[in-house]
């Protein structure tokens, strides 16, 4: 028996025209890979598509906080990878993506990204000048988020 190995991107997609860290809530998974996709092509051509197109999923997009995780097989990773960096906006906006964390289980991505909305929400609330125990909606999402991701199968 064969196990398809796969590597796990968890991209940030922080959006250029507007100056606060959420992406645009119209953003969708759908979206992200099409853009990718047509990424790929433009700079891979057919053989760079060829070569991550049957693996390359998106598990995953938040909208408030513009965090996406992507499988993608392990050896062609760097093309999808190129293409991320390459990518230059999504439906008409424009958005700079920041690969966070790479790794090689959707476990290890999966921390990561809880510890990385922590950061975030940290940032937003430094912003806000709020007290340490002070509860707000940043806690639900937090919570939520948490739980969606740990949910999140291979």
């Amino acid at each position: 028996m064969v196990r398809f190995k796969n590597r796990w991107l968890l991209v940030e997609f922080i959006p250029s025209t507007t100056p606060g860290p959420s992406a645009a809530p119209h953003l969708t998974g759908k979206d992200i890979f099409a853009a990718l996709r047509q990424s790929v092509i433009v700079h891979f051509g057919d053989v760079g598509w060829g070569a991550v197109g049957s693996s390359l999923n998106v598990k995953y997009f938040s909208p408030t906080t513009g965090l996406c995780i992507i499988r993608v097989a392990r050896d062609p990773y760097r093309i999808a990878w190129g293409a991320l960096t390459l990518l230059s906006s999504i439906e008409g906006q424009t958005y700079t993506p920041n690969v966070v964390h790479v790794s090689g289980t959707i476990k290890h991505a999966q921390l990561a990204a809880i510890e990385h909305n922590r950061v975030v929400i940290a940032r937003f609330r430094a912003r806000a000048n709020t007290p340490a125990g002070y509860q707000d909606s940043y806690e639900d999402y937090l919570e939520r988020s948490t739980r969606e991701l740990e949910n999140l199968q291979d």
